[in-house]
This record gives structure tokens, sequence and C-alpha cells, in this order.
């Protein structure tokens, strides 16, 4: 049987596929127009607020410091993971001065079990030492300096400042690059292009939150696989759902 004509573009070839962003796993996502409806963003948020109303990261940690550590841990690994190798490691080393004094060889058996662990156990190594050498053993609570520490790229520090109340930033992880999409929040192909969108589109009142309120939306409610839209408390207000569902890709 012969195939059917495959669509040719003007110039002859065929036209590409569209593609999904490369962070992207689970369900497909549709292309959205952007920006949102306005009323229908404050709907959604005041919703997540609702049943959510204190969201925090599920890290583990006491201060800036072990905050820091444990979010540079989570790099490719899950938060589960992480809070179990930091119980034991912040018992003895809670402090850049004492995390130091482990150095490489005593820090690795502490988080082996976590991906990337070796690069991970440098970096900390070294961010400690830079806090006390220029720092006075303290973490300094701006953009620039966070993000000059090893290890420390822009999400782990969004995720820090905005965690400690210093500024609303949002992370964009594989959760939320996700939901983002699916909810028609960005539309964008890369996790900065993603962060302006959202800062653009989510009312001011509601930045503090919004990285928490999408990321736990994402990793309980929204997964990537066989989301949970019929226990979603925002399902009407998605954009996405009719399509997962048609498709066989949503509880």
């Amino acid at each position: 049987m012969a195939r059917p004509a495959t669509p040719k573009s003007r110039a002859g070839m065929a036209k590409p596929a569209p593609k999904r962003p490369a962070v992207m796993t689970g369900a497909v996502v549709p292309v959205l127009g952007w920006p949102p409806d306005e009323d229908r963003v404050e709907a959604i948020f005041e919703r997540l607020s609702r049943v959510m109303p204190d969201p925090k990261t599920e890290l583990n940690f006491s201060s800036p410091f072990t905050l820091v550590v444990a979010v540079a841990l989570s790099a490719q690994a899950t938060d589960v993971s992480v809070n179990k190798a930091t119980d034991r490691l912040f018992a003895v080393a809670d402090t850049p001065a004492k995390m130091l004094a482990l150095g490489e060889d005593g820090l690795t058996p502490f988080i082996a079990s976590i991906g990337l662990y070796r690069g991970k156990a440098r970096n900390v190594i070294a961010l400690s030492r830079i806090l006390l050498e220029q720092y006075g053993g303290e973490v300094p609570l701006n953009r620039e300096a966070l993000q000059s520490l090893p290890g420390v790229g822009r999400k782990t520090a969004s995720v820090v400042l905005n965690e400690l109340g210093i500024e609303a930033a949002i992370a964009v992880d594989t959760h939320v690059f996700r939901v983002s999409h699916r909810l028609g929040l960005a539309n964008a192909a890369t996790p900065d292009k993603v962060e302006a969108q959202l800062h653009q589109v989510v009312p001011e009142a509601w930045l503090p939150k919004a990285h928490h309120w999408l990321i736990l939306h994402g990793r309980y409610t929204c997964t990537a696989r066989k989301p949970k839209c019929s226990a979603c408390v925002i399902s009407d207000l998605c954009p996405s759902r009719a399509g997962l569902q048609a498709l066989g890709e949503a509880a």
C-alpha cells in the first residue's frame, strides 16, 4: 500500500514535527498561546493557596549554610534521598568550618548514595572554604555572591533566596517547567525563559510562594506520567487536561 504523501513546505521539504522541550519528561505537553488570561492565572494561584497555605521546601535544613548544601546536593536527586544523607551529615558538619574539617574524603561516605556525589563533595568543600576565607563563615545572601560559589547556579541561588524570604524567586526545575507549560503559564523552551515568563504573568501577591506551589503540584498531582487530573483542584482551569485525557495520559 502506498504511503500517504508527507506535507511539504514552500521549499519542497517535509515539515519537521513540533518538538517538545528537551528538559520535559512524561506526557505530551501542548504548545499553548501566551500570555495567559489574567483572571485564570489569579484563580489558579488562589486555589493552590487554599490547599497549600504555607508551602515550604521538603529539604531538611537548619541554617542558610545547611540550606545551600542541601539544595546543591539535590541536583538530579530526590529530596528524600538528600534528606537521608544530610540527616547524618549535618549531625556532624553543619557549619563551613566543620564541613571543611571533614574534607572530601570524609564527606564522600555521607553522600555516596546521591547521584554525582564526587563532584558535589568537591563543590561543598570548596564553597565551605570560600565562606570561611571570604565571608567570615556566613552565607552571602545576595544572588551574585551566591552564584559565585562552587556548585551554586542560578536555580540553587533562587531556591535559597526564595526559601529564606529574601527574593521572590522562581527556580525552574522539571516540575515547574512541566506544570507551567501544561497550565499555559509559559511556553518557552528553556528554564531561564520560562522563569522570565512566570515573573511576567504571576500576580505579585502570589510570587513569594509560586515556586513552591508549582513544584509541589508537579511532584504530587501534575506528575510527569499519568497526572492526577481527576483529583486536581485546578483541573477546570487547565487547558491541557482534555488533550491529556484524550490521549489516555491522565488519571
